[in-house]
């Protein structure tokens, strides 16, 4: 019962942070307004957040002032803790340029973008020569308190944040839950993420995976595991496949979470993901650039779980840049993915980097699975060398901007068989608003077949790789999963009697219908 009071607790904050976020966007486009509402989310939270730790410091000091708080502290005496706390949390906030602060002031504060803007960048800029400082650097840059987007002029702008800090600020994200099983900041976000994402269509798509496919992919690769030593996605957007490490292990991510993000604006969405799900700067290493020209972590490498949804069919350089051939990456397939898709460049990335104990999860285009050329090559070196562990077909209409049915390819480099799982999971949803959306019942019975790893009809089957080698190296979930037929068996014998019959019965309707015409005809003579 508690728990199901909670679930009401948090779809009625939930209705709240939606409604706020729409009225307070009023004329600027929803995708556009999003970083308005999640830099100034993060602004409130990192300020409640260094309050809470120093407060919990101050008073665990013998004789210490139980009443002693932070936010209440004159700058001047504030500034002895500043080197200690950026090395214990990254960053530093004076107690004037606090959210809570701040936002007391706002009313009166004439100059509330410019005050803002400071705000912004002495957080950013406490980290300076530190080491969290490239985790900080440019968190606040998409939170622009000068564009126009937020009003013609200084003063209308300046009444927008006015009801921005208001807004963020009276949302009950401290306290109010009967326990602490809910991250309210972290869940504010991740819904955010997810209501932007379904309102902007395709660009919202492109960098946010539904939370339950999040939580299978992480699951997938942690099977059999209570914790794991460094998880990785070469493509995270906003994190959401990472963080889900967090809840699908009992114990966690030991040294932390890895990940690479070509879109800036992402990129810092996906930093500030992070520090509202309270994962501190030394555990975490999200890099900008592009990962299949450009990878980051080459001294991290390999990891033991990897989970990624890659930008579906994109241009890359493949071919044309000749270096690539020759990248260790790529090398061992013997050829490139097409320049015009870089899915399969993605996956040997996944796969190059991927520990000898480790597994990766990755969400595939479906012609991945069958194309022909470079990429049915690809999948030879993939089969011949016993890289794929399973293939798992997903519903269509699962994510945000395409209706497209995914697929989910799992790679190992240790595999206990010289074969293929196929499962077929396509009809395993319910149908939820506009989208179709796996349960955790549909989820569950993924994760069992795929751990038992046995065939069951119309559902899955275990495939020698000699007989996919045969079948021209097509990993396609149709092509070894024979789908039910649900048609109804028709005896043609009886049907055929059957109608006989009713033209029988027709033909004497019409002779009882022809006589009392006749009848009708001649009584009318």
């Amino acid at each position: 019962m508690a728990n199901n009071s909670k679930e009401i607790e948090r779809a009625e904050l939930h209705k709240t942070i939606w409604r706020i976020a729409n009225d307070l966007r009023g004329s600027v486009d929803g995708w556009d307004f999003k970083t308005y509402v999640l830099g100034m989310l993060f602004y409130r939270f990192v300020s409640e957040n260094l309050t809470i730790y120093l407060n919990t410091q101050e008073r665990a000091a013998p004789g210490a002032d139980q009443k002693f708080d932070y936010a209440e502290l004159a700058d001047a005496d504030a500034e002895f803790g500043r080197a200690e706390t950026v090395k214990e949390k990254g960053f530093y906030i004076l107690p004037s340029e606090l959210f809570a602060n701040v936002r007391a002031r706002a009313r009166q504060d004439a100059d509330l973008n410019e005050t803002l803007s400071r705000v912004f960048a002495n957080i950013e800029g406490s980290a300076n020569g530190s080491d969290s400082e490239d985790d900080l650097k440019g968190l606040f840059d998409d939170l622009d308190v000068n564009s126009s987007k937020l009003g013609p002029t200084v003063a209308k702008r300046n009444e927008k944040l006015v009801k921005l800090l208001d807004a963020i600020g009276e949302l009950p994200l401290t306290g109010g839950f009967s326990d602490n099983s809910i991250d309210l900041f972290g869940d504010a976000y991740e819904y955010l993420m997810q209501m932007y994402a379904s309102t902007a269509g395709k660009s919202g798509g492109e960098f946010y995976t539904p939370q339950e496919v999040s939580e299978l992919l992480a699951r997938i690769t942690v099977v059999g595991k209570t914790e794991i030593n460094k998880v990785y996605d070469p493509a995270c957007g906003s994190g959401s496949l990472l963080l889900k490490f967090a809840k699908v292990l009992p114990n966690g991510v030991r040294q932390g979470y890895f990940g690479q993000e070509i879109n800036l604006t992402t990129y810092n969405l996906c930093r500030i993901n992070m520090f509202l799900h309270d994962v501190n700067y030394e555990k975490f290493d999200i890099a900008h650039g592009d990962t299949l020209i450009d990878p980051m972590h080459w001294d991290d490498e390999p990891f033991e779980a990897i989970v990624s949804n890659p930008p579906y069919s994109i241009r890359w350089e493949g071919d044309a840049n000749p270096l690539l051939i020759n990248d260790p990456r790529f090398a061992p397939a013997g050829v490139l993915a097409p320049k015009s898709k870089a899915d399969l460049a993605f996956t040997l990335h996944i796969l190059s980097w991927l520990a000898v104990n480790g597994t990766a999860a990755i969400v595939e285009f479906p012609g991945v699975l069958y194309r022909g050329g470079a990429e049915a090559k690809i999948r030879q070196y993939l089969i011949d060398n016993n890289y794929v562990d399973t293939v798992i077909q997903l519903p269509p209409d699962l994510f945000f901007g395409t209706t497209i049915a995914t697929c989910i390819i799992v790679l190992k480099k240790s595999k206990r068989d010289n074969a293929t799982l196929f499962i077929d999971a396509s009809a395993e949803f319910i149908r939820s608003g506009n989208k179709n959306k796996l349960t955790p019942k549909h989820q569950q019975k993924v994760l069992d077949v795929f751990t038992q790893r046995e065939s069951i009809e119309h559902f899955a089957r275990l495939v020698e790789n000699d007989e996919i080698a045969v079948n021209g190296y097509n990993i396609a979930v149709s092509s070894y999963v024979e789908q039910k037929d649900d048609r109804e068996a028709v005896n043609i014998t009886a049907l055929n009697a059957t109608i006989a019959g009713i033209v029988a019965r027709q033909a004497k309707l019409r002779t009882q219908i022809d006589a009392i015409v006749a009848d009708l005809e001649g009584a009318q003579a």
